[in-house]
């Protein structure tokens, strides 16, 4: 499993590559696959880690993430006739060397930071997995789509919230935070944000001058535990998005907690989210303060349900596991 090591795996806090290959990882570890861990070296796992870089370099000033990870992908590649398969969670660069590697190469596409990389991935020979089916480019071969699998263990559901709304994610115009604080103003509710701060201008200009710690509060890039008790507590996550999300992490972990979600219409999410089970999705600010009272009122445990059934870590683990079969036997 060639893993990312922009943080640890699985991160502390942000890291959503990160997150899905660890639940993948101990997902085939117990299900008693023979897996090595290639991720930072202060990486927790139930199989075997080999590390290059000491932690994540996006914790790390001193670290050029281009080397770590120029360095992170040869030291792979140099074992990677010892494996079967080398499943690879990391983006473009693996895929230019895809003539030396020593076992079939399957590639998740956790997204495309833009089209010039696309050629990399043209020229491979890699097999292909999406993680939706709004995010396939029209110029590549997919064998599938699996949609990203979560640990209900981690995110416990909650019948009774609390009164506010949580919009959760990287602090950045993507996300539309500052859409969020807007659409909490106008439905007279209360907003929890949760995130780490990835462009400061937008934050500083659009976000902070409207935190005041009651009616709008920031408690910055939180872990596990909090990401849990915060989602879990909320009457409905926030997910004004302005751009073509791959997926939505965050989405789904709120639904597994029972709290739905409320997305503009962009991306995957028309995918993720089951319109009026467990969220809905709009086009503007005004369709989200009206569909707002209708998704609160949501049944929150058809939402866990439902989340859990399309979701589960363990669904996830059996369509990986597929694949690797159909791979093996070509």
């Amino acid at each position: 499993m060639l893993g990312p090591i922009a943080w640890r795996t699985p991160p502390i806090s942000y890291g959503p590559w990160e997150r899905v290959t660890s639940l993948l990882t101990e997902g085939l570890v117990r299900r008693g696959v023979d897996v090595t861990l290639f991720a930072t070296a202060d990486s927790i796992t139930g199989g075997d880690l080999d590390a290059v870089a000491p932690h994540g370099y996006a914790e790390d000033p001193t670290m050029d993430g281009r080397v770590w990870e120029a360095l992170h992908v040869a030291h792979a590649l140099e074992r990677s006739s010892e494996y079967d398969l080398v499943h690879n969670q990391l983006d473009w660069l693996p895929l230019a060397f895809t003539a030396q590697w020593g076992a079939p190469m399957i590639t998740t596409i956790h997204g495309f930071s833009g089209p010039a990389i696309l050629p990399a991935y043209l020229a491979s020979a890699s097999t292909y997995v999406s993680i939706s089916d709004a995010d396939r480019s029209p110029g590549l071969e997919y064998l599938a789509t699996i949609y990203h699998g979560i640990d209900p263990e981690e995110l416990p559901y909650v019948s009774e919230p609390d009164d506010y709304l949580v919009s959760f994610g990287r602090i950045h115009p993507d996300k539309g935070t500052a859409t969020a604080i807007e659409i909490a103003r106008r439905a007279g509710r209360r907003l929890v944000i949760c995130g780490l701060v990835q462009d400061a201008d937008y934050f500083h200009d659009q976000v902070e001058p409207h935190i005041d710690g009651e009616r709008v509060v920031f408690l910055g890039a939180v872990g596990a535990e909090e990401r849990a008790r915060v989602l879990a507590h909320a009457v409905a996550l926030l997910h004004p998005i302005d751009f073509d999300e791959p997926f939505g992490l965050s989405v789904v972990e709120s639904m597994m907690c029972g709290t739905p979600a409320l997305a503009f219409r962009r991306g995957s999410m028309s995918e993720v989210i089951d319109e009026g089970v467990t969220g809905s999705t709009v086009a503007s600010i005004d369709e989200a303060v009206a569909a707002l009272p209708a998704v609160v009122a949501l049944n929150r445990r058809r939402v866990h349900d439902r989340a859990v059934a399309r979701f589960g870590v363990e669904r996830m683990v059996d369509q990986y596991l597929s694949v690797y079969e159909t791979v093996l036997a070509r």
